[in-house]
């Protein structure tokens, strides 16, 4: 993948705010279990937040499809960061200072998706502008930084746990947050470029006249469901399901999760032009179903423990090689193209963990 020098920032700007995606996503499910003990919170719940995170994320996905190319990708991703980092903040914040802990761990997701629903309509076509060579290589390492970000915030906010105590937790978000803080002054003065030149973007009535558009969108849906539902509830499964300690189930499960996602996106990322994505997106679907049925099914639990995490080699390549197969099939998309896909991602990622919340 080459790329002229003074994109590089460009490309350094958005690595960092998969990152701090990661840390929106990622973040709050590694504290369910402290606040289903100490401020008595349910599983539907905690099920409950995530699907706000996720279905704010949607809302915001469609109104920035909308207002993304009037306002600019500069504005929107500034805009985006400073959400993520009053949202992460109040996350540590709210729940210290007001009496109901639900509706200040809300509140605080609430803020939090807003900023994560723009990084995941404008983050991607910024990528995707760049004059890179192997534009699906370039998306898959793109998301690949997510992977490494929640590998981070796992074993990073579990061992910081575990050494301190779980009273420690309210600091924690404080120190995430200086992170889409830095990605505030870094995307305010990088060199951006459109995605398509003004006036020759399709027309979203096009998108949807199209069948392959549609499928597109049923790929993304359950590439959301997939990877979010094992990722969301994989820590309180093995602590709670499993009976294995938080660090030893933070660490094989969610931890060892994010690895194996990362290492898929990061090889394709840097051998994808020798590797059909179409047989490899098949490959991913049937061992995604397998994984699954282990981490159900098996009375073993570090086997079912390695099923989870093992699903993250399952699904590394839905999520951005969908974005990639869509964008070389419709080169003309634009941004609307890509916010619609991400609608669907979060569609899929927002109902497939609430429905394992409501289950269980």
């Amino acid at each position: 993948m080459k790329l002229p020098g003074k994109y590089k920032q460009t490309l350094h700007a958005c690595y960092i705010g998969y990152i701090t995606q990661a840390i929106n996503i990622n973040l709050a499910p590694l504290f369910f279990v402290i606040f289903h003990e100490q401020f008595g919170l349910s599983f539907e719940m905690l099920g409950r937040l995530v699907l706000l995170n996720f279905g704010t994320q949607i809302l915001v996905d469609i109104v920035t499809v909308k207002y993304a190319d009037r306002i600019g990708y500069r504005a929107c991703a500034v805009l985006a960061h400073v959400l993520c980092f009053l949202g992460i903040m109040s996350l540590g914040i709210l729940p210290l200072l007001m009496s109901n802990t639900l509706l200040a761990l809300t509140i605080a997701v609430f803020i939090t998706a807003c900023g994560g629903g723009i990084i995941e309509v404008v983050i991607s076509p910024i990528v995707e502008s760049l004059p890179t060579t192997g534009k699906a290589a370039s998306m898959s390492l793109l998301h690949s930084f997510y992977c490494w970000g929640q590998m981070g915030v796992v074993i990073i906010t579990t061992l910081l746990v575990w050494s301190f105590g779980t009273e420690i937790w309210f600091y924690l978000p404080v120190l995430w947050a200086l992170i889409p803080l830095f990605n505030v002054f870094k995307f305010a003065r990088v060199p951006l470029l459109p995605l398509v030149p003004e006036g020759e973007e399709m027309a979203i009535s096009e998108l949807f006249s199209s069948q392959l558009f549609f499928i597109a969108l049923i790929l993304m849906m359950s590439a959301g469901a997939s990877e979010l539902t094992m990722s969301q509830w994989s820590s309180l499964f093995a602590e709670v399901g499993l009976g294995v300690p938080k660090l030893v189930g933070d660490l094989i499960g969610p931890a060892l999760f994010a690895l194996f996602m990362g290492i898929g996106r990061t090889i394709y990322g840097l051998k994808g032009e020798q590797i059909n994505l179409q047989n490899a997106l098949q490959f991913s679907s049937l061992l995604c179903i397998a994984c699954y049925a282990t981490a159900v099914f098996s009375n073993i639990p570090l086997l079912s423990l390695f099923g989870a995490a093992l699903c993250g080699l399952s699904v590394s390549l839905m999520w951005p090689g969908t974005f990639s197969l869509t964008s070389a099939k419709f080169p003309k998309g634009g941004t609307a193209m890509f916010g619609i896909l991400a609608v669907l991602g979060d569609f899929g990622g927002s109902v497939g963990p609430w429905l394992t919340g409501v289950v269980s």
